[in-house]
């Protein structure tokens, strides 16, 4: 007889109450090497971690698995690229062979488990298949999306000390080549750790120079290589680190092992996306980004699915009926992209004309995150296109969805502005100043009660004291998400932004105190703020205020100019940096603290109250004449 499937209350509770069965059971649906006996441990630095005594492979149990199971023939993994007109497929058989093969190319350049490998590379499949070369080797990549600057890139370099580097000639824009090998000629010099060796995978869109005695090409290393077979790891060990942006500027590693990624992961795709094997799932992503590790990588072939891997953009490659073509033409069922993507086709067709070009019949959900989903952009996108969307809420350091509607275990009725209810193995709570939970309908910040489930990360790189400033020390027995939100009385959670000075540009967090560092360094900037207001394509894109020094002889279109230079040279594009505007005085309190929250209430037309703290309150009259 058939088991019933769960309701989300049975799922829930049995995994807040009874964590360690729960997870055990989910552990046993993966093909271990060794399967974990002690499934919830405590760690020499006191954290609780999942799976410590399992010995497995990822890649082993996303590729090689499936080869036993049949499924050879069944495509692993598609490529599309408008950006220049070519498209790809892998079966599982073809990726595990190539990734086999690269994995020796990698073994030949000493690489062993436990070494580090910088993967600087565009969203070609070559970049999924080094990331799960290194998986197969049991050494930890640390994937850097191809748009970052090479100062950003040389501060990746030397947190991760990697032995190896892989990068590609070029990535390409709309219409636009960009070189990568200077960028990554210039993060190396500028760094202080030296790889052994780069390999470059030259594209016909541009050759690049290689360095003789340090560089090698990618097809040389793949012909001299031969098959390397999969390196036993613990659960426990590091799967990969993946940089975000902190608010003091330098980037955090989070750190991903591997057993309760892929146990999490596994379970997310049924779980929250519905995705039963042989299904397809696209996440228009970049692997640069945690939803590409997470949803274009490793959860779709954990789950035996077939995986899109799209070099392109929601509009302009060629117009705003790229989504609706890709997955019409490879029939996915589901498709997962930030609200960004959304309001860039809304604002290109905004009667949504050229959906009715294509067959969406095998779409069955369209799943936003990695930013708010604010109510115009769900209310446009299911009522244009008829589907289900279902807004969920993760981060970085969690690696899948701390909220969401559960597609494949009960869908509930949702909310525009909710991420609807925690997901299994997160007990979401709304906490005051002193660590109280709070009733529903209260703004708070959003912790979530120890144990983190598996896949959350366990540290950061190299800096285990800063995980603990940044997401343990503010509430004792929570780990603080660093967002802030309430509950209605249904449950359901309502995220309503960071409590830091992170922004959120098109699903990028960016520090925005790494933006007054690089503005601070102009000769005529005296002082200065950049605070993220709301953008209706963007979501949030930071703004500029800054005090000129006595003297200082520059206008403000000249200065402007100079500083998007500035920011664009030390962050990358990605930035979205356009705007900068000098002030006479910053709000601030007695103690010298801008009041960047009153900043952003003015800038975005809030209602907001002068706190008694402030030093100045004139200087808010002229913040509202120049932001409003």
């Amino acid at each position: 007889m058939t088991q019933a499937t769960p309701t989300y209350q049975q799922e829930y509770h049995a995994s807040i109450d009874q964590p360690e069965a729960f997870w055990r059971s989910k552990a046993a649906q993966l093909n271990w090497f060794k399967a974990p006996e002690c499934i919830l441990s405590t760690d020499d630095n006191g954290i609780q971690r999942w799976f410590a005594d399992g010995e497995m492979n990822t890649a082993f149990m996303a590729l090689d698995h499936h080869l036993s199971q049949g499924r050879g023939q069944q495509t692993a993994l598609i490529y599309d690229s408008p950006v220049t007109g070519s498209k790809r497929t892998y079966t599982y058989q073809q990726l595990t062979d190539a990734v086999a093969l690269f994995a020796g190319a990698l073994q030949n350049q000493g690489v062993t488990k436990g070494d580090r490998v910088v993967i600087y590379m565009p969203m070609v499949p070559e970049a999924a298949i080094a990331m799960l070369a290194c998986a197969r080797l049991g050494a930890i990549h640390s994937v850097v999306f191809g748009g970052f600057a090479p100062h950003e890139l040389a501060v990746r370099i030397d947190d991760a000390t990697p032995k190896v580097i892989v990068s590609a000639s070029c990535g390409i824009e709309v219409g636009k080549v960009i070189a990568y090998k200077p960028m990554l000629d210039e993060a190396i010099r500028q760094a202080q750790h030296k790889p052994e060796r780069c390999i470059v995978l030259q594209r016909p869109q541009a050759q690049a120079p290689l360095s003789a005695g340090r560089d090698l090409d990618w097809q040389e290393a793949v012909s001299a290589a031969t098959r390397a077979d999969c390196v036993p790891v613990k659960g426990t060990d590091p799967l990969y680190i993946l940089y975000t942006s902190g608010t003091t500027g330098k980037p955090k590693g989070v750190v991903r092992d591997n057993g309760g990624h892929a146990v999490a992961l596994h379970y997310s795709m049924k779980a929250v996306y519905n995705m039963n094997p042989g299904d397809v799932f696209w996440a228009a992503s970049d692997v640069g980004w945690v939803v590409g590790h997470s949803y274009i990588v490793y959860g779709p072939l954990l789950a035996g699915c077939t995986t899109i891997m799209y070099e392109g953009k929601p509009v302009k490659t060629p117009d705003a009926g790229a989504f609706w073509r890709v997955a019409s033409e490879y029939k996915a069922k589901a498709l997962f992209a930030a609200p960004t993507a959304f309001r860039a086709i809304k604002k290109e067709d905004p009667d949504a004309r050229l959906l009715g070009d294509y067959d969406l019949s095998s779409l069955e959900t369209i799943f936003m995150a990695g930013e708010r989903l604010d109510p115009p952009t769900y209310d446009w996108t299911r009522s244009k296109t008829g589907k289900p969307v279902i807004d969920h809420w993760w981060q970085t350091e969690t690696g899948w969805a701390i909220c969401g509607n559960l597609m494949g275990i009960e869908a509930k009725p949702t909310k525009p502005g909710s991420s609807t209810l925690p997901s299994p193995g997160f007990d979401v709570q709304i906490l005051d100043d002193a660590g109280h939970p709070l009733p529903p309908g209260q703004q708070g910040a959003i912790a979530i009660k120890l144990p983190l489930p598996p896949s959350c990360l366990p540290t950061i790189w190299n800096n285990f004291p800063r995980f603990q400033a940044g997401y343990l020390n503010s509430f004792p027995g929570y780990y603080c998400s660093g967002d802030g939100g309430y509950k209605d009385e249904d449950g359901y959670v309502f995220i309503m932004g960071r409590t830091d000075d992170v922004i959120n540009v098109a699903g990028h967090r960016l520090s925005t105190g790494e933006m007054e560092e690089i503005i601070a360094a102009h000769t005529a900037v005296a002082e200065c703020a950049v605070i993220g207001i709301q953008d209706e394509l963007k979501g949030q894109v930071p703004v500029g205020l800054v005090l000129l020094k006595d003297g200082a002889d520059i206008d403000e279109a000249q200065l402007q100019t100079e500083l998007v230079a500035m920011v664009r040279q030390e962050i990358g594009p990605i930035a979205c940096f356009q705007k900068a505007m000098i002030a006479q005085r910053l709000p601030k309190t007695r103690s010298g603290k801008i009041l960047r929250k009153l900043l952003r209430q003015i800038a975005d037309g809030e209602e907001y109250s002068i706190p008694s703290t402030i030093d100045d309150p004139g200087s808010v009259e002229e913040m509202v004449a120049l932001l409003r």
